[in-house]
């Protein structure tokens, strides 16, 4: 790049018109953004992510952010010597567990992102704020149910999460009220939902995205985590993928580990009305502006 600062100047004008088919594309569509991974826990990295939310919304998109906070919950419990036990990427969360969990995400990360996001916008008085799925019965769960096939006599078997929930009914008023009202707010919501008995329970962050996306009717729905997106068997990035090859990608062993269900959680979003899903690397500055201002994409697009 070249140091003379007119120069400069016409760059970033070139830049802002060529994106502006984008930006008329994503004209008051809702975004919503699953943010998560290691990124999470550094700060520049999530100054940089809130003050890109901002300008998301300044552009006239309805950003509303569902975060993870894996890591976190694990340093916590760790430090109160708490051992975590996994089952298919899942947490096994007893009622202690269940405690961290909660304090971790709707407490700490989940008012520190509306923090980010608040002072980002502080100019234009774009406000973050900060909820969980149990304001406003906003998430419905129910107890998830899991199996798992016994190695000595290959029998399914049931197994207990605990307090693991998968959401039954997505009510949007309260973030609809949000991302409609004159005045710019930004939702940021942790994956903590209520059963009907009023049981706490934690939820996986992409399952909350994907459902939430579905609810809302977004335009688009971002997974920002830990890798460039889905690779293909010669290690090389998928650039977009139908429900029908990411089937096949996970039937045929190319998709593995924890890509396995952020390519379920963006098929079962598709077909909730979803019009495509990004898996991409949150961790690369602006990657969400690449992906929804530039022809080029940063990740893997499923669509139908």
């Amino acid at each position: 790049m070249t140091d003379d600062p007119q120069a400069q100047g016409w760059a970033t004008a070139h830049t802002l018109a060529e994106a502006l088919p984008y930006i008329q594309r994503y004209d008051r569509e809702t975004v919503v953004i699953k943010y998560g991974g290691h990124a999470m826990g550094q700060e520049e990295v999530a100054k940089q992510f809130a003050a890109d939310c901002v300008l998301l919304k300044m552009l006239g998109l309805h950003p509303v952010i569902v975060h993870g906070g894996g890591p976190q919950i694990s340093a916590m419990l760790e430090r109160a010597g708490v051992k975590s036990t996994f089952i298919d990427g899942l947490r096994v969360t007893d009622a202690a567990t269940m405690e961290v969990a909660e304090m971790v995400l709707s407490g700490a990360i989940n008012k520190e992102i509306a923090n980010w996001i608040t002072l980002a916008g502080k100019e234009a008085d774009v406000r973050g704020v900060g909820l969980s799925g149990k304001d406003a019965r906003l998430i419905t769960v129910e107890k998830a149910k899991r199996t798992k096939k016994d190695p000595d006599s290959m029998i399914e078997r049931e197994v207990d999460l605990g307090f693991v929930g998968e959401p039954t009914r997505i009510d949007p008023k309260l973030i609809e009220a949000l991302i409609y009202a004159d005045e710019d707010y930004i939702p940021v919501i942790a994956p903590i939902g209520v059963a009907e008995d009023g049981q706490t329970y934690n939820i996986n962050a992409d399952t909350v995205a994907g459902a939430l996306a579905g609810a809302l009717n977004a335009k688009r729905m971002l997974l920002l985590t830990d890798v460039a997106g889905v690779l293909d068997g010669q290690g090389e990035l998928v650039r977009q993928m139908s429900m029908a090859e990411a089937k096949a990608a996970i039937a045929d062993g190319v998709a593995t580990g924890g890509m396995i269900p952020k390519l379920e959680t963006a098929m079962a979003a598709v077909e909730a009305g979803v019009e495509a899903v990004v898996i991409l690397d949150g961790r690369k500055p602006h990657a969400m502006l690449v992906e929804l201002f530039t022809e080029h994409g940063a990740g893997t697009l499923i669509n139908e």
